[in-house]
């Protein structure tokens, strides 16, 4: 058994949250509105990138939501959620749901999924999840789900967000 590396030095960053913000704006996501309904019966609803696969065995995805977040209470109750993957023609509605003090729900295409989360019409894949975990991590929560239901429209393009701004694939790049 080899031994395991030495720690290496810890030393502070040399760079501001900005441009750390900027630097991680080089990798381009795709676009998902997360929704829940909380223990009250409210709604809750957000636009995030934060989305990533972590199993397929049990199936587990996660994203993250800053703890300052007004939307923290609904997903802290809720006991499923939706993650919403957006099309390309999505883009009104993902500025919708990531602006604050307005309902994000009216006037959005929206029904009951199976988990009763709501489910975005329209969305190019959808997973309604079971809440598994949560871990504090900086100024962030990352929620655990296991996936227990999903849909998907293979014919419909993905909204993506790339450098603080929406985007589409191009024909040549699919």
């Amino acid at each position: 058994m080899s031994p395991l590396p030495s720690e290496p030095a810890v030393h502070p960053s040399t760079f501001t949250p900005e441009e750390f913000r900027a630097a991680l704006g080089q990798f381009a996501t795709g676009v998902t509105i997360v929704t829940a309904r909380a223990a009250d019966g409210a709604l809750a609803g957000l636009t995030a990138n934060s989305f990533n696969s972590v199993s397929l065995d049990p199936p587990l995805v996660l994203w993250s939501l800053s703890r300052h977040s007004g939307s923290m209470p609904g997903f802290l109750t809720a006991t499923h959620y939706a993650i919403n993957v957006l099309g390309a023609d999505q883009r009104l509605l993902a500025e919708r749901f990531a602006r604050k003090g307005i309902d994000r729900f009216e006037g959005a295409p929206w029904k009951p999924g199976l988990t009763g989360a709501p489910v975005i019409d329209g969305a190019v894949a959808v997973f309604e999840c079971t809440h598994r975990s949560q871990h504090d991590e900086g100024d962030h929560v990352i929620f655990v789900g296991e996936v227990v239901h999903m849909a998907t429209d293979p014919s419909k393009k993905p909204l993506l967000y790339f450098r603080g701004a929406y985007g589409k694939l191009s024909p040549e790049a699919h």
